[in-house]
């Protein structure tokens, strides 16, 4: 039975095995006291072994300078090739069938490009209602550089009247409902805005028995939940590496590829130099020769030093292994709930609706706030207590206790926050 009460967080903490994790990571101090650090889902924490991640390539460029591609420490030009294992591990993939490079919205066009083929009329794409805004741009270009009208080819999912969570009925019935018409099912696998998670497999299945593609914008789902891409059948997945997986602003973005698709060198693709075949690459030659799996798909030589941070970042989460990671995030949502059911009891004017779905299943460890009666004032007042959380309009609060680095104390101190907040 939960308490609201700093003792009874610091026993949870006590008891909790992955607290140790918390002092791996810097954290921002506000007023010289540290701060209330619940934006994991935008930009996660720095490792304090990044720095010297960094220095390490910064050295052997230093001193090796072109010759570090083959004799740094870390060899750069098979760099990429660090991340295989760690990686697939997280996703639930085989190793082949990931790869790390560019950033996340451009490896969704280079994807596209592959999985989106429009002809005759199975040219539809159906995708979540208020999807983070990058990938509807992106949909929205890829449709019209097809020549095709976003207006008629997108097929939007959303909410019911009432309320704020997509129903995966209503998936499978548009899915069904536009059967041969179906090119492509394109969804944020854990929304943005609810932190609602998707049935993937179930989303996956369906889309598979009309014919259709299915790929997933995992930005808020890689390191926050368990995946398992592979078995279920998905057909490509893209991720970034800066929230959850802490791995620095615009770092290097993820990328899955099914293997029944992964070695086929006949899919379309626009291609690049360092996803030629690795034996004869510096040959030089014309014809592109794709390496097989999904680092057939690179264009470009590594970014380094992005990926020396998110070399440390994946070691972390390979200690602490993502099953436990998950269970820690499930107790602490639960411990923000009732906080924040406790003080909602306490003043009668304040009513804060969780539309972040109740089912264990179904989120992650993103709790969305609306605060009802409430304007942006109250997150102003949130912040100068030294709560770092993000706010949408109108008046929703995002907040998300990461279980790498936050602790039930700080879920305890939000709540004295908040509770001072609604008392100015």
């Amino acid at each position: 039975m939960h308490r609201n009460t700093l003792d009874f967080a610091q026993e949870l903490d006590r008891e909790d095995e992955l607290a140790a994790f918390r002092n791996e990571f810097f954290i921002p101090k506000i007023n010289g006291k540290e701060s209330i650090y619940f934006t994991g889902n935008s930009l996660g924490l720095q490792p304090k072994s990044a720095k010297e991640a960094l220095n390490q390539e910064l050295e052997d460029w230093a001193n090796l300078g072109v010759e570090g591609h083959f004799h740094a420490k870390n060899p750069w030009f098979s760099y990429h090739e660090l991340f295989s294992n760690s990686t697939a591990q997280l996703v639930g993939a085989l190793p082949s069938e990931v790869v790390l490079m560019n950033s996340l919205t451009t490896n969704l066009h280079l994807l596209m490009v592959s999985f989106y083929q429009p002809k005759g009329k199975r040219v539809k794409i159906i995708c979540e209602k208020k999807a983070f805004p990058s990938d509807q741009y992106a949909l929205e270009s890829q449709v019209k550089f097809h020549g095709l009208d976003p207006n008629v080819v997108l097929v939007e999912v959303g909410p019911r009247a009432g309320s704020h969570i997509i129903e995966e009925e209503d998936i499978i019935n548009a899915i069904k409902q536009n059967g041969d018409e179906l090119a492509l099912v394109m969804i944020g696998g854990v929304n943005y805005y609810t932190g609602q998670v998707f049935d993937m497999e179930s989303i996956a299945k369906e889309a598979h028995s009309v014919g259709a593609k299915v790929g997933f914008d995992l930005a808020h789902g890689v390191g926050n939940i368990e995946l398992n891409l592979h078995d279920w059948g998905v057909d490509f997945a893209c991720w970034c590496t800066y929230k959850y997986l802490n791995s620095g602003p615009g770092s290097v973005s993820g990328v899955f590829i099914h293997e029944r698709h992964a070695n086929d060198s006949e899919l379309p693709r626009f291609a690049g130099w360092w996803g030629y075949d690795k034996s004869s690459r510096f040959e030089m030659t014309s014809g592109f020769k794709a390496i097989p799996g999904a680092e057939g798909w690179q264009l470009s030589n590594a970014p380094v030093f992005n990926m020396a941070i998110h070399k440390v970042s994946l070691a972390i989460f390979d200690r602490a292994g993502m099953k436990a990671l998950r269970t820690k995030s499930l107790r602490l949502t639960a411990f923000l709930e009732f906080i924040l059911e406790d003080i909602s009891a306490q003043f009668s004017a304040s009513n804060f609706e969780i539309i972040t779905p109740k089912a264990e299943k179904r989120r992650g460890c993103q709790v969305s706030i609306l605060a009802h009666g409430h304007g942006k004032s109250l997150f102003d007042r949130l912040s100068q207590e030294g709560v770092i959380a993000d706010w949408r309009e109108p008046n929703v609060i995002r907040i998300a206790p990461v279980p790498l680095y936050n602790s039930y104390e700080d879920i305890y101190r939000f709540g004295v926050a908040l509770t001072k907040a609604l008392k100015q």
